[in-house]
């Protein structure tokens, strides 16, 4: 008997609700594409992303279709396709806030959601620009040392809702991730969880070593929806490669409000009339 929502793409895009604060996963790492796509069609708006670390066309998308007020990750970039045009435009303009990080950071924040305390330590970032511009982060001295030795604590970071695409999922809701353990990492980290998938297996993945190793209880999710192909153009792990020509043709038209507009309306994405 299953232990989670079945649900449709757009419905848990409408689960979503405005201001939330949103994990995002890495372009390696089961980007959700499909219910991105549903979150400009529904119109969202004041989305604060949280990225781990990174984020690349979605990211880009939301910010592009004004869904997003406020950016945290590492980088906000396009890869080898080139900057993320989107962004580059919000940022500069100052639609949008960003806050500066690190990979290590932004993984120890979530990281003591899961062990329940308010903050964790991090090395690395004494010194940097970065964690002079951040006043969220605290720097002491190591109350275990006789000598100085100072260490940065930072805030843990509870997410609102976390939605990734994996590859399958079984009757029960248990969801196959594999080797993507960050995807654990925002799951344990948020207080609602949606998963897209490329499809629905009979049986039970915690019935073997070889797939409970690389999945995810279903207790931890909040609604499931299949969705075949549901991270193109972006790849997943083991199914299928990104999609070069796509991401070229985006990153080229996005390159104006007016062109990005236009892929919009390409690619059927249209703003739906408010219920």
């Amino acid at each position: 008997m299953t232990n989670v929502d079945h649900m449709r793409v757009e419905e848990i895009a409408e689960a979503i609700p405005d201001g939330t604060l949103l994990g995002v996963p890495a372009d390696y790492s089961g980007v959700p594409m499909a219910v991105t796509r549903e979150l400009i069609a529904r119109g969202a708006r004041d989305l604060r992303l949280y990225c781990l670390p990174l984020t690349t066309m979605q990211g880009d998308m939301l910010i592009g279709a004004g869904c997003v007020k406020d950016v945290e990750a590492a980088a906000v970039t396009m890869g080898e396709y080139g900057l993320a045009p989107c962004f580059s435009r919000a940022f500069q303009s100052g639609t949008i806030t960003m806050q500066d990080s690190t990979c290590p950071a932004l993984h120890t924040q979530l990281q003591a959601v899961q062990k329940g305390v308010p903050f964790m330590p991090l090395r690395g970032l004494i010194g940097s620009d970065i964690e002079a511009h951040r006043p969220d982060w605290r720097t002491i001295d190591n109350p275990f040392s006789n000598t100085a030795d100072p260490v940065v604590l930072l805030p843990a970071r509870p997410l609102d809702v976390t939605v990734f695409h994996a590859p399958y999922a079984d009757a029960n809701g248990n969801v196959f991730i594999g080797r993507q353990r960050e995807l654990a990492t925002l799951t344990h980290a948020s207080k609602a969880v949606y998963v897209t998938v490329e499809k629905i297996v009979d049986g039970d993945l915690f019935e073997t070593e070889a797939t409970a190793a690389g999945a995810i209880p279903a207790f931890y999710f909040t609604g499931i929806a299949e969705a075949p192909n549901g991270a193109w153009p972006m790849g997943l792990t083991d199914q299928y490669d990104p999609d070069g020509e796509a991401l070229r043709t985006y990153v080229r038209m996005a390159a104006t409000e007016a062109g990005f507009a236009d892929y919009l309306s390409d690619q059927g994405i249209l703003a739906r009339p408010a219920a």
